[in-house]
């Protein structure tokens, strides 16, 4: 199995359906396997009635009971995974039709790796507009994750030595793969677009509080000095989002 791909959701069964649907995309890559493991918080939408309708499909399996948070259910998605490589597509996160060329050079990869796999996304803002996030170089772990949590493929036996922390309210991600960063899990570069999102998740619509949990980061994990980190966070405060419009006011 090349690829476990993880979907959390509570509370959406319009947002599964768009991720299932955008599941398409990937599998018309040749000789490529994976799977799609979903992590429902026990919702009553009719989430749990859907993905029992498609059981079968794309190596499907699913639990929808109640949990602590998102970073929560990803653990229990790693806990789950079986294949090489995980990527996180939450429920309304869609894979991009260049994901095909995408996975096929994630296939060509030597098994023994031990990399973070880093690709392109496409950002929707929900006014008509979309924007393109490319990879960055991978030193840029010391400012904030070189690419789009959903555009970056994680070696599973990485994820399970180093589970997403749940002090991190709202940038446990950030913590995760600075971690694996730091034990020596570099990030390699992968050509195309994995995936396309809605600039409404957690990690965009708690910005403050994410500038403050990733200096935290910096300080306890990357061993970034205080006068960086402290520009760091300067930075993200005029560039990230609700914080750059709050800021801005102030």
């Amino acid at each position: 199995m090349l690829l476990s791909v993880i979907t959390v959701a509570y509370k959406n069964r319009a947002g599964i359906e768009k991720t299932w649907q955008s599941l398409a995309h990937l599998a018309q890559a040749p000789g490529v396997t994976f799977e799609w493991i979903v992590v429902d918080g026990g919702s009553q939408d009719g989430s749990e009635e859907f993905l029992e309708n498609i059981s079968g499909q794309y190596n499907l399996r699913f639990v929808s009971e109640k949990d602590n948070g998102i970073y929560d259910a990803m653990n229990k998605g790693i806990h789950l995974a079986q294949g090489r490589y995980a990527l996180f597509l939450n429920s309304g996160d869609i894979f991009h039709q260049d994901i095909m060329r995408v996975v096929s050079q994630l296939a060509a990869r030597p098994e023994a790796e031990n990399a973070m796999i880093i690709g392109d996304a496409l950002l929707d803002f929900g006014d008509g507009t979309k924007a393109e996030r490319r990879a960055k170089q991978g030193w840029y772990i010391y400012h904030s994750l070189p690419a789009s949590h959903q555009a970056i493929f994680f070696p599973r036996a990485g994820l399970l030595k180093y589970p997403y922390e749940l002090q991190y309210k709202v940038s446990s991600d950030y913590a995760l793969a600075a971690r694996m960063y730091k034990s020596g899990y570099g990030f390699k570069r992968i050509k195309g677009i994995v995936c396309e999102f809605s600039m409404g998740g957690v990690s965009t619509t708690n910005n403050i509080e994410l500038c403050r949990d990733a200096k935290n980061v910096q300080r306890k994990i990357l061993g970034v000095p205080g006068f960086i980190a402290e520009l760091s966070y300067q930075l993200r405060l005029r560039t990230t989002g609700k914080a750059k419009a709050l800021y801005n006011k102030a």
